[in-house]
């Protein structure tokens, strides 16, 4: 059946069914850390609440039939023990349902806690990682060759990943246009990392080649994925090049991680050897058997069909970003920073111990893990892990409309709550939590090389405002 399988894929269905997993199980960590406290029974944003106002055709979610932090967690655990077993390949050496029946696992199980995610999983890369998950399951075991549809599918992913985030760029901000975005782009990024402020001020004439390398590789390499070998192989060397630069000079979650995997859809075996001639050869795969060649062609149906609509939306004036087209996150479009942020605000929450919060009150400053707070703290490396309560505090700094997470937040630092506190890096109420708390906006730029020897910050900020008054517990409550 020469016409079914691609077996000069073999290195890339390792490292795509692998890489995949790896990312899931990265994804489970953090609900397993994370969700309890903003999304459990007592979270920020209660599932249970949204659960109990949906249905399961609106939002498809194994929770729909019972809630609580314990089977979360249950779920989640388990979801992480399956990842673990695809990332040391055990599944991909039985027979070719075993590794598909385990992927199917993951995207069910964390689909179920996507759709019941709110804000806290609205981001491109949970849909990216759950419609990767799908169509890696029938990538099939070491017993047959890769699907050749499946690969080629995963390109039109890549594709689509690629593209849809060089035309929001292009339709979005004029700074993509007249190549000044990367004047900005690491300083006001969601979450600088340690190389971001010496990327910041690299000459502007290199700001310049990075906005024109961005444009080279997301509106024209993509295509060249589909061309014969060697050249998508190089197409795909492109990619990895430039997601390894954002890697260097940034947090984004798994999305970077994602896109390189991905990526190894269009680098063939023949050209991995030429690279590394000690790879040894491994023998010839068997034909696949009727069944999974049925499967194969019934799910490359399908997602043909879902295409349609993100292909539509490549060409729309109005072209979505991170927009999911059906209920199960099945092909999607993608995209990023439309536009640049010019500024960084950033969002200060402090608490205050005293009777009455006058003009001679001390306030003391709650530290996020990831996000700038400290002047002096250089920016951690977090990514990929996703660390999605300092993420929608950026937001929160840009004018999100939807802040009831954000006041509950405030309700959870007056009590003391120790799950939420848990989320922070530095607490300064270790003992009794504050009588009040608020929130005040700075805007934060890099410092100069001459300010950093002088004071040794790495942050220069301002004052511009409040965003909430003090507020006690009494008062929280009465809203």
């Amino acid at each position: 059946m020469d016409w079914f399988g691609a077996g000069d894929f073999e290195v890339a269905r390792l490292v795509l069914q692998r890489g995949v997993a790896a990312a899931y199980l990265i994804a489970f960590v953090s609900t397993i850390n994370q969700f309890p406290a903003l999304l459990g029974e007592h979270g920020l944003l209660p599932a249970p609440r949204l659960l109990a106002r949906t249905r399961f055709r609106e939002l498809p979610s194994l929770f729909h039939w019972r809630y609580s932090d314990r089977m979360l967690l249950a779920l989640a655990w388990c979801g992480a023990a399956v990842s673990v077993t695809l990332v040391l390949g055990l599944p991909q050496l039985g027979p070719p349902w075993l590794p598909m029946l385990a992927f199917l696992l993951l995207w069910a199980g964390y689909l179920s806690i996507v759709n019941v995610g709110q804000s806290f999983y609205g981001f491109g890369w949970e849909s990216l990682l759950l419609e990767a998950g799908f169509v890696v399951a029938f990538l099939g075991s070491t017993e047959v060759a890769p699907p050749l549809l499946i690969i080629i599918y995963l390109r039109w992913l890549l594709f689509r990943l690629e593209l849809g985030a060089g035309l929001i760029k292009i339709r979005g901000g004029r700074e993509w246009r007249d190549f000044t975005a990367l004047d900005y782009h690491h300083e006001t990024q969601p979450m600088p990392n340690p190389l971001s402020r010496l990327a910041h001020h690299l000459p502007r004439w290199f700001h310049r080649c990075e906005v024109f390398g961005n444009h080279v590789a997301e509106l024209l390499v993509p295509f060249f994925l589909f061309a014969p070998q060697p050249v998508a192989s190089v197409a795909a060397g492109v990619l990895i090049g430039t997601q390894l630069w954002l890697i260097v000079t940034g947090n984004f979650a798994w999305l970077n991680w994602l896109t390189i995997v991905l990526a190894f859809s269009a680098i063939d075996d023949g050209t991995i050897r030429a690279m590394l001639p000690v790879l040894p050869s491994g023998p010839a795969p068997a034909d696949a058997p009727a069944w999974f060649v049925a499967l194969v062609l019934a799910a490359s149906a399908l997602l043909a069909v879902l295409s349609w609509w993100p292909a539509r939306n490549l060409f729309s004036r109005q072209q979505l970003m991170n927009a999911s087209f059906n209920r199960y996150h099945l092909v999607n479009a993608y995209g990023m920073f439309g536009t640049v942020t010019k500024r960084r605000l950033e969002v200060i929450v402090e608490g205050c111990d005293d009777v009455e919060p006058g003009d001679g009150a001390v306030w003391l400053a709650y530290e996020f893990r990831g996000k700038p707070g400290d002047p002096m703290r250089m920016p951690r490396q977090f990514a990929p892990y996703h660390l999605r309560l300092d993420w929608l505090m950026w937001f929160l700094a840009l004018g999100s409309r939807d802040t009831r997470w954000f006041e509950v937040f405030l309700v959870r630092l007056l009590e003391g709550d120790r799950r939420t506190l848990r989320m922070l890096r530095v607490n300064p109420f270790t003992q009794e939590p504050p009588r009040w708390v608020r929130a005040r906006v700075f805007l934060y730029r890099f410092s100069t090389r001459a300010e950093r020897r002088a004071s040794g910050a790495r942050w220069v900020r301002s004052e511009v405002g409040e965003l909430v008054e003090p507020v006690s517990l009494r008062q929280l409550g009465l809203r």
